[in-house]
């Protein structure tokens, strides 16, 4: 029997970026459990290295399946476009394998400045992985991707854009703007597909920085601001980004993934 729906995304071509940790590399894993090829970015080969060597050990048989690593810093804003665009010719073999979707979830640490501290510097700072990257990677989606409904490009917000917390005016500002930003590229790239997931609070790697006694009460601050009474994982928010690939007909949307944070 055919496998009409987990059979959707086999055989395309998978661009993730922030692929070596938290949500990038569960959607990076889903979509190679679905069958795509891959390509992985981050600003460490080291890390796309160990990536690549802990998706083959998971998957062994899936050997017909391509993983191609290319390293991209995206906070380096002077360098961007550059980066960029060497990115895409790596990934798809200088324009010749296109490109059938790119889920971007990459990252810096996030500063919580109040607004009194704001200084101009520390917003085109805050701005530049998770907003100005996203505009650049759009400049080039038209020459290396198939240019398709079937074709997606998904980028990450959060919730903090719905449900503002004091002191985080500029955090809430820049979910407010990608949000902003995918709607005019749904209308700028179409037919291509553009989404954006918004996240809640995710249990990732960035939580080790924290000693154990401080990780759990932060946990089960988290955990009592939902209606789930959990904390998300980066597998279960990775679902997002595979439906928004898989679902042909959704454009132009914000795919909330918080536990009902926005309603408590």
């Amino acid at each position: 029997m055919t496998s009409k729906y987990t059979s959707k995304l086999a055989g395309q071509r998978v661009m993730v970026l922030g692929a070596t940790s938290g949500i990038g590399f569960c959607v990076a894993e889903a979509a190679f459990e679905n069958g795509a090829h891959l390509v992985l970015s981050s600003s460490n080969q080291s890390k796309l290295d160990k990536t690549v060597a802990r998706l083959r050990e998971t998957y062994p048989e899936r050997t017909q399946q391509t993983i191609v690593t290319q390293v991209c810093d995206l906070s380096d804003v002077t360098n961007l476009d550059r980066n960029i665009e060497t990115l895409f010719k790596a990934a798809t073999n200088n324009g010749e394998l296109k490109l059938n979707h790119i889920a971007s979830t990459a990252g810096d640490g996030l500063s919580i400045i109040p607004i009194a501290q704001a200084t101009p510097e520390a917003i085109y700072t805050g701005m530049t992985v998770r907003f100005t990257a996203q505009a650049i990677l759009a400049k080039y989606i038209p020459t290396y991707m198939e240019v398709s409904p079937n074709s997606s490009f998904t980028f990450t917000s959060g919730a903090r854009g719905k449900r503002p917390a004091a002191g985080w005016s500029l955090i809430t500002a820049m979910c407010g703007a990608v949000e902003g930003l995918m709607r005019g590229l749904t209308v700028d790239l179409r037919p291509i597909r553009v989404n954006v997931v918004s996240p809640g609070a995710v249990h990732t790697e960035l939580f080790d920085q924290f000693p154990r006694e401080a990780l759990e009460p932060m946990l089960e601050s988290f955990r009592q601001a939902t209606t789930t009474g959990t904390v998300g994982t980066p597998a279960d928010v990775a679902e997002s980004y595979i439906y928004l690939m898989k679902d042909n007909f959704a454009t132009g949307s914000v795919i909330d993934s918080n536990g009902g944070s926005v309603l408590v």
